[in-house]
């Protein structure tokens, strides 16, 4: 591990495949929504990006500044994060990915 603690920001694109994969209430059946991820789930990616960025796989070979995150969730099966370090040195959440279907 690194020891560097980074800042983590979420950017407008993953806010956009998080609205495209849940629903903005929860579902009948207790089905999670995009505010219950943002509660339970978000604030989990944010630490391990924020703690761990260059511990995580290189999405792209030979491109360290892009990193994913592939974990099972708490409200969903699995998940796919990637995010991609800015000329800041924070670390900005660009793509999510659920994987709803999946075994648990």
């Amino acid at each position: 591990m690194s020891g560097e603690r980074r800042s983590v920001r979420a950017t407008a694109g993953f806010f956009e495949d998080l609205d495209q994969q849940l629903p903005p209430e929860r579902g009948p059946s207790g089905e999670p929504s995009t505010n219950d991820f943002q509660a339970l789930e978000l604030l989990r990616i944010v630490e391990r990006f924020a703690i761990g960025f260059d511990d995580l796989p290189e999405l792209i070979p030979g491109r360290s500044d892009y990193r994913i995150l592939i974990a099972a969730g708490m409200l969903v099966p699995r998940f796919a994060v990637v995010g991609q370090l800015a000329s800041d040195g924070a670390v900005e959440l660009v793509q999510l990915e659920l994987d709803l279907d999946a075994e648990p």
